[in-house]
């Protein structure tokens, strides 16, 4: 009964993983987009975006070196 059962929580286990990893492929490949272009950003991502967007070019490289201390 014991092993029976841990192989039961093992198949679950290995299953829910396999599902939380596909699922972003799964998004990635629907014909529809997940935010429609068409219309305007909700409040919520127009707010959230700033924050967010960590690879923001619009400052310029820096050329400053700076000395370790």
């Amino acid at each position: 009964m014991t092993r029976a059962r841990n192989v039961m929580v093992a198949t679950g286990l290995v299953a829910f993983a396999a599902a939380g990893l596909a699922f972003p492929f799964y998004m990635a490949s629907s014909r529809q987009p997940v935010i429609d272009p068409s219309r305007p950003l909700p409040p919520q991502a127009t707010f959230r975006g700033p924050y967010i967007n960590t690879g923001s070019r619009d400052i310029g490289p820096d050329h400053q070196t700076y000395s370790k201390k």
